[in-house]
């Protein structure tokens, strides 16, 4: 299928992964533990992702997939030439903030971590890819936990500056393109895999995780002010883990309801774009049994320091009632949604809708009037490795041909797309569930749930299909 083409000739076609979910040696080189290294796969993993276990430990009879992830840490240059074989324009990938900081608090970084880094986008850089780093990508260290209790303390903030800082000076000459949280709405979904926030006995939940958010932001804003002194020809934005909310029926009340799941999506956005809370933020607080936001002198100007561009991921999209409890839910997803009757579903449950890409890019432009960036993008699913060795992944194929198509249909209508990234370029730990077998990658990684597996990397059907994509420039999607 050739089609005429409406992407950039500078269109950024890519491939991501996070360091949590790939690099493995989480004591080697100086790392500390993070708070994902505390989420077991199997059925005690969810709770611990909610915040729901006080004091997380680690039990020597459970399984830790992040400990040894894909052994990214070793592979990195042989991965990362494989990777450019399919002539990605830019690669994403998160730095581990334990491993340059391993209690988080410390005053000097570990130089053992900074030297990793530096090699990994040097090699980026050989292989003619931008790099596109995210600064927090879930990735709290432990330290902070146990010491501070994560976001809910407002030091916090002093300590992701330093690391920011330090991120800056050390890899700022390697480094265009720079997020500062990963899906930073995820947060109010899964608290402690998504900000480090284990609750205590008698806490209010909301308030400590909305006073969290807080500090976030001023956190994200602070960074955003210090890269545009320390580094005035990169890029840097904010992401939003993304997807419309559309209403169940067109009853008025799953109409308003959605308007309200969007306002709790996006108001981290509002602030991380506009540079100011929202006018309706203080009734969703308050709809939440939460009490003002403490903010400290000087907050509001702080936030003013705004982003460059909006990056998203984009899944799925989520569809709202206003009676959701008593309706079947939407499975496998973090974000609480109604079942879609119209949409297909994934075998992990997540509706597969093209369309709602263009949608949400539409809301996405109308709403902050920035460059817009895809950086996530992909299908988990379960691939067969054939007797020849070949793994014929047409269904991802089919997944990101109609989404690309969908993603050029939203630039004709006139948005602005910075470029493209799949999501788990190379197969990874899934964050949702731990497992190796959901695989997003169009590199295959031979390892199990358990762990086991020689690591071998091989490339499935879709490699060399989004290396067609690419160099037609999304003219040949066939």
């Amino acid at each position: 299928m050739t089609t005429n083409t409406v992407f950039p000739a500078d269109f950024l076609w890519g491939g991501a992964i996070a360091a949590n979910q790939t690099e493995g040696a989480w004591h080697e080189g100086g790392r500390g533990t993070s708070n994902i290294d505390m989420l077991p796969i199997g059925d005690k993993r969810m709770p611990v992702k909610l915040g729901q276990v006080a004091q997380p430990e680690l039990d020597e009879t459970l399984y830790y997939p992040s400990h040894t992830g894909i052994d990214f840490y070793h592979r990195y240059k042989d991965d990362i030439a494989l990777l450019a074989e399919m002539g990605l324009k830019v690669f994403r990938t998160s730095i581990s903030w334990s491993r340059l900081y391993p209690n988080g608090d410390e005053e000097t970084p570990n130089p053992e971590g900074i030297a990793y880094y530096r090699s990994l986008f040097e090699t980026c850089r050989e292989h003619g890819m931008e790099v596109l780093v995210t600064l927090a990508h879930f990735d709290v260290p432990m330290g902070l936990v146990t010491g501070y209790g994560s976001w809910r303390s407002r030091e916090m903030i002093t300590f992701f500056t330093r690391y920011a800082k330090t991120c800056f000076e050390e890899f700022g000459d390697l480094v265009k393109y720079w997020i500062t949280f990963n899906e930073i709405n995820i947060i109010l979904h899964s608290p402690f895999s998504g900000a480090g926030l284990a609750f205590q006995p008698g806490e209010n939940q909301k308030q400590v995780t909305y006073q969290a958010a807080h500090h976030v932001l001023v956190a994200s804003a602070l960074t955003v002010k210090m890269i545009h002194e320390m580094l005035p020809a990169a890029q840097v934005g904010c992401m939003i883990a993304g997807g419309s909310f559309y209403p169940y029926t067109s009853k008025p009340e799953d109409v308003w309801q959605s308007m309200l799941d969007d306002h709790d999506n996006t108001f981290f956005i509002d602030v991380q774009a506009r540079g100011y809370y929202p006018s309706y933020m203080k009734s969703l607080l308050a709809s939440k049994g939460v009490d003002a936001i403490e903010m400290a002198d000087g907050d509001e100007e702080i936030l003013k320091n705004t982003v460059d561009f909006v990056s998203f991921s984009y899944y799925a999209s989520r569809t709202s009632a206003h009676n959701l409890d008593e309706l079947t839910a939407n499975e496998g997803n973090v974000v609480k949604s109604a079942k879609n009757p119209y949409l297909p579903t994934s075998k992990w449950g997540w509706v597969i809708d093209p369309l709602g890409l263009r949608i949400t890019m539409n809301q996405l432009y109308d709403r902050y009037q920035k460059p817009l960036f895809l950086v996530e993008n992909g299908l988990g699913a379960e691939d067969t490795v054939a007797a020849d060795g070949s793994i014929n992944d047409d269904y991802r194929i089919d997944y990101f041909r109609e989404h690309i198509k969908a993603m050029a249909d939203g630039i004709a209508d006139g948005v602005p797309l910075m470029g493209y990234i799949a999501w788990g370029v190379i197969d990874l730990v899934a964050a949702s569930t731990g497992q190796m077998t959901k695989r997003y990658g169009m590199v295959y990684v031979d390892k199990n749930n358990d762990g086991s597996g020689s690591l071998k990397r091989s490339k499935k059907k879709s490699f060399d299909w989004y290396k067609q994509v690419i160099a037609s420039n999304g003219t040949v999607l066939s």
